[in-house]
């Protein structure tokens, strides 16, 4: 992508980034000069990033999420993050509005890209999450979620997967604001979001079930902790 190597923003995309980012010009200019202070190039690799959350957790092997991460916010694909997506990442892990949140949430679980998740992609982001867990602290987790396994279970459960291939979670009836306003923000056709499929959850259940329920929220993401949050304010500076 353009402009990750001039020292200056062009207009266009700080005033894209303006309008889909809770930052100011002035902060997104900070963000940008410390960005190719430490990525010359204009771009960040997935092993760079890799690295930058391995600091952040130093008892733990954050390696397998960070690769998820990072792929979820390549958008075009190309095994790096330009600044553009790099701005994305941060303001959608440190804020953003819900909706955006889940809709990231859910690119993170479809590891696969076909537009719907599977048990096995749960299991495979929630082991990853549990990498970055210390033991110790493992052992504190309730007792029908302190593993991969089990946690992947209940989340599994909470959308309405059964094994017999009913979802009572789509059987609810949509509201006609959130049918309306997710149809006005998407390109694909409502039919396609919200098809229930027996064995997978669609982007729309995935949507509709967070919101439905908390606890789904709190047991398909990683709380990160505090020191994060005051390393990211460290490099605004």
């Amino acid at each position: 992508m353009g402009n990750t190597k001039s020292s200056a923003l062009s207009k266009e995309l700080l005033e894209e980034l303006k309008s889909n980012t809770k930052y100011s010009e002035s902060e997104l200019c900070t963000w940008y000069q410390s960005f190719l202070k430490e990525c010359p190039g204009g771009k960040i690799s997935r092993q760079q990033f890799e690295g930058i959350y391995a600091s952040f957790f130093p008892n733990a092997d954050p390696t397998e999420y960070a690769r998820h991460v990072f792929r979820s916010f390549d958008t075009n694909a190309d095994g790096t993050l330009d600044f553009k997506e790099y701005i994305v990442a941060l303001h959608l892990t440190s804020g953003g509005k819900t909706l955006q949140k889940l809709e990231w949430a859910f690119a993170l679980y479809d590891v696969d890209g076909n537009g719907t998740i599977s048990k096995n992609e749960i299991l495979e982001i929630v082991r990853s999450i549990f990498n970055m867990i210390p033991v110790d602290d493992q052992k504190n987790l309730p007792e029908d979620e302190n593993t991969p396994e089990k946690r992947g279970e209940k989340i599994w459960e909470f959308f309405g997967k059964k094994e017999n291939g009913k979802s009572p979670l789509i059987n609810s009836v949509l509201t006609a604001a959130l049918w309306l306003f997710f149809c006005s923000i998407k390109s694909t056709h409502i039919d396609a979001v919200f098809r229930p499929f027996p064995d997978k959850i669609s982007e729309g259940e995935f949507i509709q079930g967070v919101m439905d329920n908390k606890d789904i929220l709190r047991l398909i993401q990683y709380d990160e902790p505090q020191k994060i949050k005051d390393k990211l304010k460290e490099k605004k500076q």
